[in-house]
């Protein structure tokens, strides 16, 4: 009992501790890479494609089967040693060993194996591709988390501003310094501050099942991510990531790319593949057969003539003279011995047939199809060149958006920031002259959330731009890092 005690309690306190445990960025984004449906599925393609190009390696080797076959038969039969026809009931047993390889094929099966070993790079391209976009999407979602979790921050900072002026304003109108209304005024702000730090708490955790969705983490588990201070992370200068620049190493780093010029490569190796089974095929065979036959000892007899029987025949002794031919008539004498089937090893060694030879496959007519599918792979690789110039086209337009999303969005944070100092010194203001009573309580209620406005403003301004720097450097290939 204790034991069970103990355990439920190590079990509570590693479970509270476990959930207490923080994710930051590169936990996040390691564990969405390893865990997202999405990525497992293009693994399991990918272990297709090495399956499929390692069996293409070996389909160069000669091919050999080994058949073994036993049987019992009964009734009008052929021994299968000597091809005479039977009538009694034995149990035979035979094997063949075959084996057959292709002396040339025009190259056929060479370039298959290149076509293979390039569509599997593309798998694995195809993998890392999945990753990136997985990554991209989850640091979007870590950050998106992080932009919740402060306007849920300045959304409290927000109410303990109006309790306080609501506790120093309940003082003055118990006083008589200040009338009730401002009281009420106060009053029903603060139900409005509690509805939006309402609102931005259920944002947050709305986030955080997303971010938990594109990790494939429960919906039900604990989880909570650290919140460094956006100022605190890296960002590259703007000057350092011009859309030229980062274009040319995208090309060069970026999955997607990489995987258009491998599928080009295996569209071409299979041109050549698809080529070559158009003209004939040299090939080499060889097979070893032997059988086994076993039956009851049959008994065998000494022959007594006991006369002669016509017949039919004529045997022509000239002169118009013909003799009947006749033929001996034997019995069955006493048992002169048994015969008995042969050892299976000698058997096995007196019935053993060989062959060896070369044969020739020349395709005449086969509906076009050899043809056809040559024609279909030229279309193939112009498939692929169109779509890699399409996909380098899109790159570079989504790199120079991305270029200048992250200028515009530097400009916002960069006038929200003076915006803020603005309405600070405004609310400040405002508070001094509430103070000597020559500010209405609407007035710097409408003041403080005009600075409120401008705080949320500047904090999702920031946060914007930031991610958009983060999206110029994955193009650039400096990966994911706060």
């Amino acid at each position: 009992m204790r034991i069970i005690l103990f355990l439920l309690c190590f079990s509570i306190c590693h479970y509270n501790t476990s959930a207490q445990e923080k994710w930051n960025l590169k936990t996040c984004v390691e564990y969405a890479m390893l865990n997202n449906l999405s990525v497992k599925q293009s693994d399991v393609q990918n272990r297709i494609a090495a399956l499929t190009y390692q069996q293409s390696k070996y389909s160069v080797f000669p091919s050999a089967n080994l058949g073994l076959n036993t049987a019992f038969n009964s009734g009008n039969n052929q021994d299968p040693t000597t091809f005479s026809k039977v009538t009694e009931n034995y149990l035979s047993a035979g094997m063949q060993l075959q084996s057959s390889a292709d002396i040339f094929n025009f190259f056929s099966k060479r370039a298959t194996i290149a076509s293979n070993y390039w569509e599997l790079l593309a798998a694995q391209a195809n993998v890392n591709k999945l990753k990136s976009d997985v990554a991209l999407s989850t640091a979007n979602a870590y950050l998106q988390v992080l932009l919740a979790k402060e306007q849920e921050h300045i959304a409290v900072v927000q109410i303990e501003q109006t309790q306080f002026q609501l506790s120093n304003t309940q003082k003055m109108v118990n006083a008589g310094a200040l009338p009730e209304l401002n009281l009420l005024q106060l009053e029903a702000q603060l139900a409005l501050d509690s509805g939006n730090y309402i609102s931005a708490k259920g944002n947050t955790a709305q986030l955080v099942f997303s971010l938990k969705s594109l990790m494939n983490i429960d919906a039900s588990q604990q989880f909570d991510i650290e919140t460094p201070p956006v100022e605190s992370i890296p960002v590259e200068m703007i000057a350092d990531l011009q859309p030229d620049y980062v274009y040319e190493q995208a090309l060069l780093n970026q999955p997607q790319q990489l995987y258009n010029e491998f599928k080009l490569k295996a569209a071409q190796k299979s041109k050549e593949a698809a080529k070559a089974s158009m003209y004939p095929t040299l090939t080499a065979f060889g097979s070893l057969s032997s059988n086994y036959l076993s039956f009851s000892k049959k008994p065998y007899y000494s022959k007594i003539l006991t006369g002669y029987q016509s017949t039919g025949l004529l045997a022509d002794a000239g002169n118009g003279v013909y003799y009947d031919v006749q033929s001996p008539v034997y019995t069955n004498g006493d048992v002169a011995g048994y015969i008995k089937p042969g050892t299976f090893g000698t058997q096995l060694n007196d019935n053993l047939r060989k062959s060896l030879g070369v044969s020739v496959s020349i395709p005449l007519f086969n509906g076009l199809s050899s043809k056809t599918n040559w024609e279909r792979s030229k279309l193939t690789i112009r498939m692929a060149e169109l779509q890699k110039e399409r996909d380098n086209s899109k790159l570079k337009q989504d790199i120079y958006q991305a270029y200048n999303a992250a200028v515009v969005s530097f400009q916002k944070y960069n006038a929200s920031k003076k915006s803020v100092e603005a309405n600070e010194k405004s609310y400040d203001f405002a508070g001094k002259r509430f103070s000597i009573g020559s500010l209405s309580m609407f007035d710097l209620i409408t003041t403080q959330n005009n600075l409120l406005r401008a705080k949320l403003e500047n904090v999702i301004n920031q946060f914007d731009y930031v991610f958009k720097m983060k999206v110029l450097e994955f193009y650039k290939g400096a990966g994911l890092k706060l």
